[in-house]
């Protein structure tokens, strides 16, 4: 009898547990409707489901994104570029910033650096500076890589060294993206990946970055 009750007991445990995870993941889905690698100190690829991004209305993309009523002060990060230098968020205020926190093994980072890579190049670092840190442990060789072989050219390479800028910024998973004003606060984040360099996207980081539309966008 004592061994049917413990065995009833580890059944209850296990569907409770099983049935937490749904409402979680659920939950996720809902909030952020795109899937992404979670843990901030994950060392493997983590299966995600494809974003349908290039078929989102301008309104579905603004859904997709979590806007702040009131920009947050982000906190201290420091980080290096593909020469070495140190830098932090500080060194790079008054210009609007968008920092993507993803990881060269992320399978939905691949898919969306190069929209990266042509958001960059669409807008120029003048009015956005698009900044993908990466938290790989390897560091710069596996990122340069990285580059090489998706042939992106206008986004810079910058590496988290201290492997603690996921849990600074609470990135739940990667890719999580801040948008950060000129201030250096943080309007608002992106869970997963988007299709950043279409024209949607693009009217939305205008519209709550500030940042004023191309002579091309502004005529009739």
């Amino acid at each position: 009898m004592q061994q049917s009750d413990r065995l009833m007991r580890r059944r209850i445990l296990i569907a409770g547990a099983a049935l937490f995870a749904a409402v979680v993941a659920a939950v996720a889905l809902y909030r952020y409707g795109t899937g992404f690698a979670t843990g901030p100190s994950a060392l493997q690829p983590v299966a995600v489901v494809p974003a349908t991004e290039n078929s989102r209305s301008a309104a579905s993309e603004e859904f997709a994104f979590s806007f702040f009523d009131r920009p947050h002060p982000v906190p201290e990060l420091r980080f290096a570029d593909s020469q070495g230098r140190n830098l932090s968020l500080q060194d790079l205020r008054h210009q609007p910033i968008l920092l993507n926190i993803w990881a060269t093994w992320c399978v939905p980072c691949r898919k969306e650096m190069p929209a990266l890579d042509r958001l960059q190049a669409k807008l120029g670092a003048s009015q956005l500076l698009v900044l993908p840190l990466s938290i790989d442990r390897q560091g710069l060789p596996v990122v340069k890589k990285f580059y090489d072989d998706l042939g992106l050219t206008s986004l810079g390479i910058y590496i988290d060294r201290s492997g603690q800028a996921a849990g600074v910024l609470n990135a739940v998973g990667v890719p999580t993206t801040l948008l950060i004003d000129r201030d250096g606060q943080e309007i608002g984040r992106k869970i997963g990946p988007a299709a950043w360099d279409s024209a949607a996207v693009i009217a939305l980081l205008r519209k709550h970055l500030g940042i004023p539309a191309s002579a091309q966008e502004a005529s009739p």
